[in-house]
């Protein structure tokens, strides 16, 4: 009998604004202007990275662009001012105006595919989904949001090791695969999801 989709998979979902609240989880940040509009900010690593989130961002009706950082020197995905992005802003601001995690934010699939595509990779114990290592006070409330949604991760313990929360065993990677959805576009396999890369059984 084939495996029934989960609701909350990226493949079932409607892709909208809302979605973009992944990119928030990890190193993305967001910029208001007058209360009334917002926009994204996302420094990006890679050439895949920076078309798929492109291709994402379109798709839900936001136009974003890549360029190069004035202060970092790196590239950084950028949108316009929204009026569309203002909410989303407001939801991941504290009252002092740093960056906050929602109450009771439960990734879908679509957010969770946004996080991946924007940092997810890798490591020698996992899966990673990096957090923002400039709000620190983000990633407990990230780790119990995945943990709501079924998947439990671990936080990197190595001395200087990026911020992150880890996805570790065969049933964790498959329930993030299950929600993600498959690889986008060229580039992106090697740093997506597969059961098939950990040899670890949880």
């Amino acid at each position: 009998m084939a495996q029934q989709m989960s609701i909350f998979s990226a493949e079932v979902s409607h892709p909208g604004v809302a979605d973009l609240a992944g990119l928030l989880c990890g190193p993305g940040r967001t910029a208001v202007f007058a209360r009334a509009t917002a926009r994204l900010l996302l420094p990006v690593d890679d050439q895949w990275r920076a078309n798929a989130l492109v291709k994402a961002c379109a798709e839900r009706g936001v136009a974003a662009e890549v360029r190069t950082c004035e202060e970092s020197g790196g590239p950084r995905l950028s949108t316009a001012f929204r009026r569309d992005l203002a909410p989303l802003a407001s939801a991941w601001t504290d009252p002092a105006g740093g960056k906050a995690v929602p109450d009771c934010f439960l990734p879908d699939g679509a957010a969770l595919r946004m996080w991946v595509l924007a940092a997810g990779r890798w490591t020698d114990g996992g899966y990673l989904l990096p957090l923002d290592p400039t709000a620190p006070h983000t990633h407990a409330p990230l780790a119990e949001a995945l943990l709501r949604c079924g998947l439990p991760a671990t936080a990197p313990t190595a001395k200087g090791e990026v911020p992150g929360l880890r996805v570790v065993g065969r049933r964790r990677l498959a329930r993030l695969l299950e929600l993600v959805g498959p690889p986008t576009g060229p580039g992106c396999a090697d740093q997506w999801p597969a059961v098939s890369r950990m040899r670890a059984v949880s």
